[in-house]
């Protein structure tokens, strides 16, 4: 089984055992649920700006919630995955909550759109997944000049946490067997198409949560990550997720 194969078949698994829970009123939500639901994730948001009028790709859209925000906000959307299941609910999820978008089944390492399509991308936990060099080299392609990419990514510096990561038992922890956390020798290759690359790191103490669930003392110690990485932006080395803005040059 190639790689891609095997990732299609991963998630499309997931959609599959996703299925049984879908019901109209269990595909409908807020925005905030989903702007919230990781603590990088709203902030990541604003980083794409206002997206009214826009034309947004969300790369590797999975369960549609980002595509349905971002529609819900006045962006034309097109939302592509690789997997069929997850499409499916996707489309699902939009229609329960009356937004509409395109939906496009495809490998993000070879996008079937023509150059310069797309004002903004969005991708949550997608790039780790990829090739990089080919993805960086399409996301600068279908990109307009000016334009530019926003990713949230599992992030791979942290010695204790790949420990913790190859140990520890909790919730979601499934992986594919090639998904691989981005590092620091990481960046060069995105930076080679996006000279202007920024990013920044997210949950330090607070990815506690992941393990021990959404509490008070876990909403806490996020708190205090957000200044810490703040005062220091080093420690975003040691940070359980990084956030990447990918700036298209305005040529």
């Amino acid at each position: 089984m190639t790689r891609l194969a095997t990732e299609q078949a991963f998630h499309d698994e997931q959609a599959a055992q996703r299925r049984q829970a879908l019901s109209p009123d269990a595909l409908r939500f807020a925005d905030d649920e989903y702007l919230d639901h990781e603590s990088w994730v709203r902030p990541a948001f604003a980083w794409l700006g206002d997206p009214r009028g826009l034309k947004i790709l969300d790369l590797g859209c999975g369960h549609g919630m980002a595509a349905v925000v971002l529609a819900r906000r006045g962006a034309e959307v097109t939302g592509l995955d690789l997997s069929t299941g997850y499409l499916a609910e996707a489309r699902s999820r939009a229609a329960a909550n009356n937004v509409s978008a395109a939906w496009v089944q495809a490998d993000a390492e070879r996008l079937p759109f023509p150059d310069a399509t797309f004002d903004r991308i969005w991708g949550h936990a997608i790039l780790h997944h990829l090739d990089l060099p080919r993805v960086a080299a399409e996301l600068e392609r279908v990109l307009k000049p000016g334009g530019w990419a926003v990713a949230c990514e599992p992030w791979g510096g942290n010695p204790l946490l790949r420990w913790a990561r190859s140990r520890i038992t909790y919730p979601g922890k499934a992986r594919t067997p090639d998904e691989t956390p981005l590092r620091a020798d990481c960046l060069p290759i995105f930076r080679e198409r996006f000279p202007g690359l920024e990013w920044q790191g997210h949950q330090l103490a607070g990815m506690l949560r992941r393990v021990l669930g959404d509490t008070i003392a876990t909403r806490v110690l996020t708190r205090v990550d957000r200044v810490c990485l703040a005062c220091c932006p080093p420690l975003r080395h040691w940070s359980r997720y990084v956030v990447l803005r990918l700036p298209r040059r305005n040529l």
